[in-house]
């Protein structure tokens, strides 16, 4: 059967890609080798913040004091709170399955290759394999878990993002390889409802070393006040899992002092790595580097027909990065004529507690670029909302570009903030200026009045502080 597209994968790039290619005329096939939504939906990132959610839900109780309210000591159900998680990711995943019915997406279970002459071959769960045509082919494949040389992952005792969220105890001891944005996610949930936790991080800025500096202090200071053993500028050298209980060495980058942690359970969250083997881009002398398909600016590949978009590309694997460029993709193939993706002005969220929210560049990045800087920060414990929330952790960061205005960056660290960054994506997108964000008045009492006294206190006019 021929198609005018076929989508290998059908994770937050894959199925959107379908669905505009459905929008826009085009008869459309999706393969997909496991559940519909891909890793996000079903492994990444809905069902982690589900299980955050009654992590938070429960630190709210334990809290419960603190707002005036007397309740018995209350339990966390790690089972529950699994299978909560468990159940959100199948709702979602269903949801997918109904978008393809309803947009008339054909899906084709089983692993797709790319085969020459614009064709995929599908080999179902039962091994049959059948070949299928198409005029355009999209790459959607996503990625998995990054496994260290002296870290393999073997599901029990060192584990990936996926076991994870479906271990059948919780441990009383857990060891986090990665301080990034899953690492610190991690570490979060299993903390607040009782394990003890060790976040081991290979670079020396401590937690979510990617971040700007002065967000990855914070956090770093943050968790260490909730009792979470930080270990930075920190390798780990090996993990003895011939016993029950395992051993990991770390040896400190500095000082190369070496510390034996024993532990229940490794969580290997040191990125993630491109699922780009054995689906034909050799076949067909598709280019690619270190894994990464190459792509140009319309996510074409150096053959014809064959396109690639998400994790298997350059840009930042994130979600909904791979969903911007599947509309994107799909509708330079239509005919149309989008506009490149600007990689600069893509936000990143952390939803640990407190969340992370940023974009554009950092302070040091901006510096090295050659700007001269106006660089204004408001805490959020001179906010009156975040006071009456009890949520004053935190701050928003904005920097500008000191001769035109020009909005460089923001990063945020506090309650809700994931929430309160897409007001800086827009108006970066608008080319919106520093003192155009001081004088657009924000509702008070809000958390999201503090982006615009951040940005007056660029500008020495800040008033509450």
């Amino acid at each position: 059967m021929a198609y005018d597209l076929i989508v290998i994968g059908s994770g937050p790039g894959g199925y959107p890609a379908a669905i505009r290619a459905s929008q826009l005329g085009m008869k459309v096939a999706i393969v997909e080798r496991e559940n519909l939504g891909g890793i996000c939906l079903n492994w990444g990132c809905i069902p982690t913040k589900a299980l955050l959610k009654s992590a938070q839900v429960f630190e709210y109780i334990n809290h419960a004091e603190d707002y005036g309210i007397k309740i018995g000591k209350p339990k966390a159900d790690f089972g529950a709170m699994i299978g909560r998680s468990r159940s959100v990711a199948d709702g979602m995943s269903k949801g997918v399955n109904f978008l393809m019915r309803k947009n008339k997406i054909e899906v084709i279970e089983g692993t797709g290759k790319l085969v020459r002459g614009k064709k995929v071959e599908v080999t179902a769960p039962s091994g049959k394999s059948t070949t299928y045509d198409a005029e355009h082919i999209i790459v959607a494949t996503g990625a998995r878990a990054r496994a260290l040389p002296n870290l393999p992952i073997d599901g029990e005792k060192i584990i990936g993002y996926r076991e994870a969220m479906t271990l059948p105890k919780q441990p009383k001891r857990m060891v986090v390889v990665g301080a990034g944005a899953i690492g610190v996610e991690f570490a979060y949930f299993y903390h607040s409802i009782g394990t003890e936790v060790t976040i081991v991080e290979y670079m020396p800025e401590g937690l979510v070393p990617r971040e700007d500096a002065d967000v990855s202090k914070e956090l770093t200071k943050i968790y260490k006040k909730k009792g979470i053993n930080v270990l930075a500028n920190t390798s780990v050298e090996s993990v003895d899992t011939s016993k029950k209980v395992l051993k990991v060495t770390t040896k400190n980058r500095k000082t190369e002092k070496e510390e034996v942690i024993e532990c229940d359970v490794v969580l290997s969250a040191a990125g993630v790595a491109p699922n780009t083997e054995n689906i034909g881009l050799e076949d067909l002398g598709i280019k690619t580097d270190r894994g990464l398909i190459e792509t140009d600016e319309m996510y074409r590949t150096n053959v014809p027909g064959v396109y690639a978009i998400g994790d298997v590309t350059k840009g930042q694997a994130l979600a909904h990065v791979a969903t911007a460029e599947a509309i994107t993709c799909v509708e330079a193939i239509a005919g149309h004529h989008p506009d490149p993706i600007d990689y600069n002005n893509i936000p990143g969220c952390t939803y640990c507690v407190p969340e992370i929210a940023s974009v554009g560049y950092t302070e040091a990045a901006a510096k090295e670029a050659g700007y001269e800087l106006k660089v204004g920060k408001f805490p959020f414990s001179a906010s009156g909302k975040a006071s009456a929330a009890g949520a004053k952790e935190g701050f928003v960061k904005v920097i500008f570009d000191a001769k035109y205005g020009e909005f460089l960056g923001a990063h945020f660290i506090g309650s809700n903030v994931t929430e309160m960054i897409a007001e800086v994506v827009v108006a970066r997108k608008l080319e919106t200026t520093g003192m155009e964000i001081v004088k657009s008045v924000h509702p008070h009492p809000t958390m999201s009045e503090a982006i615009m006294e951040a940005a007056a206190a660029a500008y020495g006019e800040v008033i509450h502080l």
